[in-house]
């Protein structure tokens, strides 16, 4: 789990909470009406410009950003230069056995291709056509959450607007003017709450996510390159060192 999320939503909420309570009264900004307006105004809007299946799924691609763990480059790394001993030693064959207990869809793919001798081409194009897709992929969450950080205030406008008119409607009436005047103010509140502190900071941790995984998934393909290649491990290693931070490369063979 990635408590970094969790932490940051609970910061942020909670900060907005203990200076509203310093100030007043939680219950002051709770409206049922401009939650109306600004959550339901913002699900309609998504359904009209997406898919069904797509917006019922955005609820798994939330729980991404709290539950998703990118492969990890260093480990990475390390496992092919494992790899690279044992087919230095003993073939490209030798890994066969190794294939089952590799929990990674993708690696155990990209190994079993080399494994059944297609060519370094072949494999190089067929799994980079792969990372293409999963960025395509990833690109729709990402895309679905900018949209509803965009749809949210945009919405929380609509009710602001809507607060004002109801409230210049019965300027006569000084009982209805507070009422109307919470509308028109909390609408933009919760608009602007739910875009800053949910759905663009999601979009942001998703793209990142992303970059990680495609970063994993070109490392995996050159390290399979490399052992079609019988490289010898120490220049494959060198060669996946270059996917780490300067910071981060560390040779197994120091």
């Amino acid at each position: 789990m990635d408590i970094a999320t969790l932490i940051g939503i609970i910061v942020a909420f909670g900060l907005v909470v203990m200076a509203i309570q310093l100030g007043g009264s939680i219950t002051s900004f709770v409206d049922p009406i401009s939650l109306l307006i600004v959550v339901g105004g913002t699900v309609g809007v998504v359904l009209v410009s997406n898919s069904l299946k797509s917006v019922l799924g955005v609820f798994g691609v939330a729980m991404k950003t709290f539950f998703y763990k990118a492969p990890s480059l260093e480990e990475t790394m390390a496992q092919f230069v494992e790899f690279a001993k044992v087919v230095r030693k003993d073939g490209l064959l030798a890994l066969e056995s190794e294939v089952s207990s590799i929990e990674d869809e993708f690696l155990s793919k990209a190994l079993q291709m080399a494994i059944d001798g297609q060519d370094a081409k072949s494999i190089e194009d067929i799994l980079y056509l792969e990372i293409d897709k999963i960025g395509d992929r990833h690109s729709k969450g990402i895309d679905m959450f900018n949209a509803l950080g965009a749809y949210a205030p945009s919405m929380g406008m609509i009710g602001t607007l809507v607060g004002l008119v109801l409230m210049l409607q019965n300027m006569a009436d000084p009982s209805s003017i507070g009422p109307a005047m919470a509308v028109a103010l909390l609408t933009t509140f919760y608009g602007a709450l739910m875009a800053n502190i949910l759905f663009l900071p999601m979009a942001n941790k998703l793209k990142v996510y992303s970059k990680d995984e495609v970063a994993a998934r070109e490392m995996m393909v050159t390290g399979v390159i490399s052992l079609i290649a019988g490289e010898n491990p120490r220049i494959m290693e060198e060669k996946l060192m270059r996917y780490l931070p300067p910071k981060s490369r560390q040779s197994s063979f120091d």
